[in-house]
């Protein structure tokens, strides 16, 4: 685990997008192919923004992204697919990809979702880290041990909470109760997993994180066990486990 502090969250999305754009170089070089996986919501704005602008041979690379509301329109503001085609694949002119349709015969999707994933190990993956410590969709308690790469998941009021408070619904009774999620053992098997967590709303999750065994109960302590995980921080996140001098 490495751990990077930087002073606010334009910067923390500016050094991440770096990182991730010498490993693609890197993977790129090596295999002629990068897979990666994408998260979504309010603390990737930065780090979106910034990663689109960067000398990457986007037609090299193939997007898989972690998880989608189900019954939920994607002309809605708070759909990821929308969010993914407004901020990354209108940027991009990425060489194959794949988004979590929740609308339609979603077991359908899973399966299909779950046998193009399969087929080769994601490279990079960019996990975000909830209000509730969650990764994905994965609520606590976390099932550690389900197999599939995708799954269907209940919300808890947590995680639905964060949705209305980043201003994506107007109350909870609005937020699905279900989503397809990528589970944590597929985010697991990922080659390397960058996180980009900014700001104080993310601070007690981040110190539940570092300071935790490994527990069901805050997800997000699973990434620790990751061989080549890297967390970036702003200072705002960060300021449960770190005093300014």
């Amino acid at each position: 685990m490495q751990i990077h502090i930087l002073d606010n969250a334009d910067q923390l999305g500016l050094e991440a997008a770096r990182a991730c754009e010498a490993a693609l170089k890197e993977i790129i070089a090596e295999k002629g192919w990068a897979r990666i996986a994408l998260s979504t919501g309010a603390s990737q704005f930065e780090f979106l923004k910034h990663f689109t602008r960067l000398d990457i041979q986007w037609d090299k690379v193939e997007m898989f992204h972690l998880d989608e509301y189900i019954a939920l329109p994607e002309e809605h503001p708070a759909s990821f697919r929308k969010y993914l085609k407004e901020r990354f694949l209108a940027h991009v002119n990425i060489g194959q990809y794949w988004l979590v349709d929740g609308e339609g015969d979603v077991g359908e999707t899973v399966r299909q979702l779950n046998e193009e994933i399969a087929k080769a190990p994601i490279d990079l993956a960019l996990i975000g880290i909830g209000e509730n410590a969650h990764i994905a969709f994965n609520d606590p308690p976390a099932d550690f041990d389900k197999a599939d790469p995708y799954h269907i998941v209940n919300l808890n009021e947590t995680c639905k909470q964060q949705q209305v408070g980043e201003g994506w619904f107007a109350t909870l009774e609005d937020v699905p109760k279900q989503a397809i999620s990528m589970s944590v053992k597929q985010i697991m098997r990922s080659l390397r997993i960058i996180s980009c967590v900014p700001r104080q709303a993310k601070a007690r999750a981040i110190g539940m994180t570092l300071r935790s065994q490994l527990d069901p109960n805050c997800p997000a302590t699973m990434l620790k066990s990751h061989s080549n995980w890297q967390l970036y921080l702003d200072k705002d996140s960060a300021s449960e486990i770190y005093v300014p001098v």
